[in-house]
């Protein structure tokens, strides 16, 4: 089984990982351009570039893939890619959170298979994990499945649950979805190089789509009732991080907690309690209870508990908008 690889961030480096490690041949991957990242925001390659390269495995960056794009340079690269693929002694691409839409030429060279983080047809499309958790979804899950043209539609050939934890943010619940996809594409291949696959068309109901995280999302609205903005905090961590102002002051907020506390009369976002003792205690919207602030972060500076928090960063009598 020889495997053209197509993905970019961490959650695709680790399938790449376990296909290669697995003993797959992997002749060419495929991945997002260079971006610029971190304070200096120099070039950064991808988590799977990162490993490819260090394997000795041939790195394809295209633009796009579509060859019917307006942008000639887009289209030039998607000619080159479409042309590369074609040329390729492969058996099968798998893709992983790649970031790129594969086109029904790309589909039609050879079998496509996707690692989806989630239980489809729940949470079809680009951010699966953050939305789930948002929902208050209690399960989630992998699928491996065909792809055709469609969102996340092609049939499922594998499909495995997982709880989704209280305290579970993106970034713990990744990890998990992560290696679980990375044991069920080997899976997967294992079973295709040895004959046919069975797969099963996705169920009509339950459809919902996973839209694509806005920094705008960023931004919490304390009007909202409690239970919803704890939620927002965990799937907003790592990426874009909760936040909201005081004082003009943008603070990040990883971490909190729901807990008893009468807030009657106050307004949403104001500060109830702000002390060692008690923590960081916030009024919300409608419905009992209230928001601790347990990990907050201010511009510039390290997360901290709220404790150490307020040793520099006086909350007292303050409202967050």
């Amino acid at each position: 089984m020889k495997v053209v690889f197509a993905g970019t961030p961490e959650f695709a480096a680790t399938a790449l990982a376990a296909i290669h490690a697995a003993g797959f041949t992997v002749p060419l991957v495929l991945t997002q351009p260079d971006r610029p990242a971190g304070r200096g925001m120099q070039l950064q390659a991808s988590s799977v570039k990162q490993f490819a390269l260090a394997h000795g495995i041939d790195v394809l960056q295209p633009l796009s893939l579509r060859r019917d794009s307006a942008d000639p340079v887009r289209a030039a690269q998607a000619e080159q890619a479409h042309a590369r693929l074609l040329a390729l002694d492969y058996n099968v691409m798998v893709v992983a959170a790649y970031g790129l839409i594969l086109p029904r030429a790309t589909l039609d060279i050879r079998p496509c298979l996707n690692i989806h983080g989630s239980l489809l047809p729940r949470w079809r499309g680009a951010a699966p994990i953050h939305r789930a958790i948002e929902a208050g979804d209690t399960h989630t899950g992998i699928t491996i499945m065909q792809m055709e043209e469609g969102l996340d539609t092609g049939p499922m050939l594998s499909i495995a649950p997982v709880a989704i934890g209280p305290h579970d943010t993106t970034a713990s619940l990744h990890d998990v979805l992560a290696a679980l996809g990375a044991r069920m594409i080997v899976d997967t291949l294992t079973a295709m190089a040895a004959g046919p696959l069975t797969a099963t068309p996705q169920p009509e109901a339950g459809v919902t789509y996973a839209a694509k995280i806005g920094k705008e999302e960023a931004r919490l609205d304390f009007a909202l009732p409690v239970a919803v903005l704890e939620r927002k905090i965990r799937a907003f961590n790592p990426f874009p991080g909760a936040q909201a102002q005081v004082d003009g002051v943008i603070v990040k907020i990883w971490g909190a907690e729901l807990v008893d506390a009468d807030s009657d009369g106050a307004a949403p976002g104001q500060v109830l309690r702000a002390n060692a003792l008690d923590g960081i205690v916030v009024a919300c919207g409608p419905g009992a209870g209230a928001l601790r602030l347990s990990i907050l972060q201010k511009p510039g500076g390290k997360r901290l508990p709220a404790a150490e928090f307020l040793k520099g960063f006086s909350l007292e009598g303050k409202r967050l908008t």
